[in-house]
């Protein structure tokens, strides 16, 4: 054992680098954008100048949770305590991080589009998420933004997910053109807002102004504790 780190409760081995990474989604300009920071130049920063999603290490002194840690770096960066964040998945080995063994837990995140990002230390850009893919991000995060699409998109096919990308209130068009953008389809209309009125998960806040001046319901999620479930996927029949 004379190569392990003693750690302050006396554990007699290395302990692994631990970090959370968070996928933050929103809509820009009827696409689907998501959150890359460059990361620091330097000769000691692990992919110096390379885009990279936002995250860093578990603060033990003020994360109670992984999830405690997803939400701080998610409103130190965006400004925005999240409507939607989900655990996405962990990725861990011995060579994803240069500076050692290395786990990082991936959460994704769903806000309506923010006036602004908070400034920090590090360049933050919007970009579309194909764009992006095609990057050659830090670490593995082309992995973890891949994974994370394909979540979104396959969660999409049956449950409320693309109404947190919406400040609200939001008419049922506009909410009907945000899962035409997740989706990358069309959907019929009258089916559509069958569907979403049949289930029951949002609620009237009155006349609003719609898609070209035109006034229109418009409508709230009625909780924001989690996403509704439909009780058939898009693709079964809009």
């Amino acid at each position: 054992m004379s190569n392990a780190r003693v750690g302050s409760r006396g554990l007699g081995f290395e302990r692994p680098l631990v970090t959370v990474d968070v996928v933050i989604f929103t809509v820009i300009e009827e696409k689907l954008h998501v959150l890359l920071v460059r990361r620091p130049d330097g000769e000691q920063e692990p992919f110096p100048g390379r885009w990279a999603l936002p995250g860093g290490f578990v603060d033990v002194q003020q994360d109670a949770s992984l999830l405690a840690c997803a939400e701080r770096k998610l409103l130190a960066k965006t400004g925005v305590a999240t409507p939607y964040l989900e655990q996405l998945g962990s990725w861990g080995d011995a060579k994803r991080d240069p500076r050692g063994w290395s786990s990082t837990h991936a959460y994704f995140s769903l806000i309506p589009r923010p006036d602004t990002v908070t400034d920090g230390p590090l360049a933050t850009e919007w970009v579309t998420c194909e764009p992006a893919m095609r990057r050659r991000l830090a670490f593995d995060h082309n992995t973890i933004l891949g994974a994370a699409i394909d979540r979104l998109r396959s969660k999409v096919e049956y449950t409320s997910l693309p109404a947190f990308l919406l400040a609200e209130p939001f008419s049922l068009p506009q909410l009907q053109r945000v899962y035409e953008i997740v989706l990358d389809r069309t959907l019929d209309k009258s089916a559509f807002r069958k569907r979403m009125l049949d289930a029951a998960y949002l609620e009237e806040t009155g006349m609003v102004t719609g898609d070209h001046g035109r006034p229109a319901m418009g409508y709230r999620l009625r909780e924001r504790e989690h996403a509704t479930v439909f009780p058939r996927t898009f693709r079964s029949g809009e």
